[in-house]
């Protein structure tokens, strides 16, 4: 087996049979999703900008976009955005091509205000936010790295992932997409910075969610509680499809009614009153934070999806653990996947590759699993291009 792949049986307690499990899930709403979708999407789109001006991607990093939250007055029934929300883009990117300079500055604002306008319904950028563009030249010795073409990984890193998720995973991740989906059709009240702890303590799952709530649509303190237990009650019996343990939905529990105290705000957003964000801070690459679990503090979004491993790894690894799953679930409980790179050594030839298979004690023939784990590792790796064309179809996410 080549690409230093090396697959183990390893016996462990499934996640599913542990006692106690966390998980988080930040919505897109949260300042810190919003950062890693801006930063993300600024990448992509300088990718397209690329290729139309240049025929080919060129070397960028956009992973450090930073949000400094406002300052508001919400009030029942509609109240005002006092202090504009900052964000500032920042990274590093090729900003000319010979004698030709290449619109980097007006891709990335452009970029960044339609974000806004498409994820934060109420938000209104023009007057809310001020946007701030510090992206500036890459580093000669990174920039040939990337440009030999031979996709050589610009970063010592590693990517990590496991498969499949838990019940209580699959619950918080579900639940946050259900109230910033459907949901919304029935409770627009609800805004976009939804937030979903999940913790289970044996058989139980407690779901506690902060969800900001949009003034301008709650007349008054009685329909704010309304809300409340009707966004209780959807959730309650939303999340049966995802689990059969007993589920206890919890609603914005720093809510204190007799002294006047409610999760109320202006656009739907903390970060307009104080909450900031930054790329990285949220959810990894498969959508949730799993304390519980392998992950990688490596921040994927923003980063260029050609030769960094830092995002290419983690999305990976991701997808290799999910299809040794798929292929072996009948043989085992769980998989885990770690990749590590070298800078300036082919991505598709990590310096290692690490694949655990969590089996039951009981299980005595192991050869045939291992074998199927690492042809399918080997084949991801050789194929490592498709993300690149994943991600600029928009059918890839990162956090």
């Amino acid at each position: 087996m080549t690409k230093n792949i090396a697959a183990e049986v390893i016996h462990e307690t499934p996640i599913e049979k542990q006692h106690i499990e966390i998980v988080e899930r930040k919505g897109i709403g949260h300042p810190d999703s919003l950062a890693d979708g801006i930063a993300e999407e600024v990448s992509r789109n300088l990718c397209r900008m690329y290729i139309k001006e240049f025929g080919r991607i060129l070397h960028h990093n956009t992973d450090e976009v930073q949000i400094v939250g406002g300052q508001s007055e919400p009030e029942f029934g509609g109240g005002i955005v006092l202090e504009p929300i900052y964000i500032l883009l920042v990274g590093r990117a090729v900003t000319r091509v010979g004698d030709k300079r290449l619109p980097y500055r007006t891709t990335a604002l452009r970029t960044a205000d339609d974000y806004l306008k498409e994820f934060c319904p109420h938000l209104d950028p023009d007057n809310n936010v001020s946007l701030d563009c510090r992206i500036g030249q890459g580093s000669i010795d990174l920039r040939e790295v990337y440009d030999t073409r031979k996709r050589l990984a610009n970063d010592t890193s590693f990517g990590v992932s496991f498969a499949p998720l838990s019940e209580t995973e699959r619950a918080a991740l579900e639940v946050e997409k259900y109230i910033n989906g459907e949901l919304k059709n029935i409770l627009p009240e609800v805004g976009q910075d939804v937030k979903v702890m999940a913790t289970r303590v044996g058989n139980e799952i407690d779901l506690t969610i902060a969800a900001a709530m949009v003034d301008s649509l709650i007349p008054d303190a009685d329909h704010y509680k309304s809300v409340v237990e009707d966004l209780k009650g959807h959730v309650s019996d939303y999340v049966l499809s995802h689990t059969d343990r007993d589920v206890k939905v919890m609603v914005n529990t720093a809510d204190d009614y007799d002294r006047g105290v409610y999760y109320l705000t202006v656009t739907g957003l903390s970060m307009e009153n104080g909450d900031d964000g930054s790329v990285g801070r949220g959810n990894r690459a498969n959508g949730l934070i799993t304390p519980f679990r392998p992950m990688s503090m490596e921040a994927a979004a923003g980063k260029n999806p050609v030769t960094h491993v830092g995002k290419i790894y983690n999305i990976a690894a991701n997808r290799i653990a999910n299809k040794i799953y798929d292929e072996l679930q009948d043989d085992i409980h769980d998989v885990f996947v770690r990749l590590v790179s070298q800078i300036g050594m082919p991505i598709s030839e990590p310096q290692a590759a690490s694949v655990q298979l969590v089996v039951p004690k009981e299980s005595k023939n192991y050869s045939s699993c291992l074998s199927t784990a690492e042809a399918i590792t080997e084949d991801a790796l050789d194929n490592l291009e498709r993300i690149t064309e994943l991600i600029l179809k928009d059918e890839i996410t990162v956090f």
